[in-house]
């Protein structure tokens, strides 16, 4: 097919990927394992746990998982924040040749009883924070074991019981539980050690991961992603950071902030796994809620890569405080799970002085699809360039391929795109074109250089008179009124007009009244796409990632 965005690729880039030099993920990991040794994987709380601590704890973990009588292609969930037990866990699972379901902390006993029965999950291992959560709908799964992590697990032993004592005592921040059976996290490890560990041969196709949608319509499905899949999406990112990474100086280990949780895709694949294959750290941040202790923590580092969200970058740049961090080693910051704002990313260029290369993906490719280019200092208001072996269209409503500059959905086709939704094969036929495209339910145009843009959402498109009014665009034009710090538009029904557009904003800021944004929205945006409800907020609901949740908006 016609993939004009090659002829703008950089010399060195390749387009297509080079034979994978694995057959499954715990190759890989293995591999780095047993080459970066004492190398820091990550560093957590101020403590440090090496390439050779990871290998040999996951591998006491597969042996344990082994020794329940776990069998290969089962299930494991993961229901933690940012803590060594994930990539631990995430190996041992691997190892044993089981499948990893990660699981978001912060859902409620009825998302969690969904996931996990629909995902067949045998075992999951919880941080004790989210375990009454987890006993709440525990009767309602087919969860026979139960690992119980702790923060404290891997510190060193004074610090980790006292880190303990001031969440469980102090601040209360584990609620009451009752789980009869539960296994420590260092009990488990423990008799892993003294059990047999038994190699499994595992393929590219066997199934790695169940990424679960954030079921935004409909119920929330399991993306089936292949070892294949996510071993493509590191080398892709791999390949296309490269400009980026080689800044990093030679006698340094590339060091990365892991701010977006690892139970999300981006976190998984493009901070996790790609940073084990390069031999990097990462820096484990449990709450990137906490912006204070965030800074704190980054105050003390030196790092080179920050892949986050627009809404983290935007609060970290707006803290008074950004300016204590030492941001000259930060070769990338990489934008992703959302769409990044021109307001956020202007800040964040004059606060840090690293541009935001703002990329696109879904749970559904493994995540990454498209990026600009890593050492470019502008910022683009586009998802960039297709990677290499990816194939983007834009299709009409029949199916129909579009000329550039027209708007319709993306489709896309590559080696990172999943085999289809866990068990649901007509929910894959519905999302798969009989030539192998992925269709994403986004509106999108290519420009002319082969660069895609998104426009918006299709399910959040709102039909004002029969124009269709994308929210992105309403957002990202009042996120550029000064004093205004977050917005959100959806479509409420209007009796005149079919649906009208309801925007929510945040601010501190007195001069931002409701008068003051019609006026800003009267300058800017044409009639039919100005709001005619406004209501202000402290806050707007979000993901874990920190995406804002226009279900929730609308309910």
């Amino acid at each position: 097919m016609n993939r004009p965005w090659l002829q703008h690729y950089p010399a060195s880039m390749p387009h297509e990927l080079p034979e994978f030099p694995y057959r499954s993920l715990t190759e890989l990991l293995t591999e780095s394992f047993a080459r970066f040794g004492d190398r820091p994987l990550v560093e957590f709380m101020g403590t440090t746990t090496t390439y050779r601590e990871i290998d040999e704890g996951s591998r006491a973990f597969a042996a344990y998982l082994q020794s329940l009588g776990l069998e290969k292609g089962d299930r494991v969930a993961l229901m933690m924040p940012n803590v060594p037990q994930y990539p631990i866990a995430v190996a041992g699972i691997l190892r044993a040749g089981l499948t990893v379901v990660n699981t978001n902390p912060l859902y409620t006993p009825r998302e969690l009883q969904h996931q996990l029965a629909d995902s067949g999950a045998n075992a999951i291992v919880i941080l004790e924070n989210m375990a009454n959560t987890f006993e709440a709908c525990r009767a309602e799964t087919p969860v026979r074991h139960v690992v119980l992590a702790s923060i404290g697990d891997t510190l060193p032993k004074l610090k980790g019981l006292v880190v303990n004592f001031m969440l469980r005592r102090v601040k209360k921040m584990v609620p009451a539980y009752s789980l009869p059976g539960a296994v420590r996290w260092n009990k488990a490890l423990s008799i892993g050690r003294a059990a047999p560990f038994r190699e499994v041969t595992t393929r590219l196709g066997d199934v790695a991961v169940l990424q679960y949608t954030g079921g935004t319509t409909g119920v929330s499905k399991g993306a089936t992603l292949t070892h294949s899949n996510i071993i493509a999406n590191v080398l892709q990112s791999e390949l296309w950071n490269s400009p980026a990474t080689a800044l990093i100086p030679a006698n340094e280990q590339p060091v990365t902030v892991c701010a977006l949780p690892i139970y999300h895709i981006f976190g998984f694949t493009v901070n996790m796994m790609l940073s084990i294959r390069q031999g990097g750290c990462l820096i484990l941040i449990p709450n990137p809620r906490d912006i204070p202790a965030l800074i704190s923590t980054l105050r003390r580092q030196r790092f080179h890569l920050f892949p986050a969200v627009n809404t983290l970058f935007g609060a970290i740049a707006r803290h008074p405080e950004c300016g204590t961090v030492d941001w000259s080693n930060l070769k990338l910051s990489v934008g992703g799970g959302m769409a990044v704002q021109a307001a956020t990313a202007a800040l964040w260029l004059e606060k840090t002085g690293s541009a935001i290369c703002e990329g696109y993906g879904l749970s559904e490719t493994s995540p990454s699809a498209s990026c600009n280019f890593t050492d470019s200092k502008v910022y683009t208001g586009t998802i960039g360039l297709p990677l290499p072996s990816t194939e983007f269209k834009i299709v009409g409503e029949e199916g129909e391929d579009l000329a550039p500059g027209e708007a319709g959905e993306i489709v896309i086709r590559g080696p990172q795109v999943m085999a289809g939704y866990w068990r649901r094969p007509d929910e894959t036929a519905r999302a798969m074109t009989p030539d192998g495209f992925f269709k994403t339910g986004d509106i999108g145009i290519m420009e002319p250089d082969g660069r895609f843009r998104i426009v918006d959402r299709k399910k959040d498109m709102i039909n004002v008179s029969g124009f269709n009014v994308y929210p992105n665009e309403i957002e990202e034009v009042v996120t550029r009124m000064p004093g205004l710090i977050e917005a959100a538009a959806i479509a409420v029904p209007d009796e005149g007009s079919g649906e009208a557009v309801k925007l929510f904003v945040v601010t501190d800021d007195p001069n931002v009244t409701d008068a003051a944004v019609r006026a800003f929205c009267r300058e800017n945006l044409t009639g039919y796409k100005r709001p005619k409800h406004i209501e202000f907020r402290d806050s707007l609901p979000k993901t874990g990632v920190g995406k804002v949740l226009r279900r929730a908006l609308r309910e």
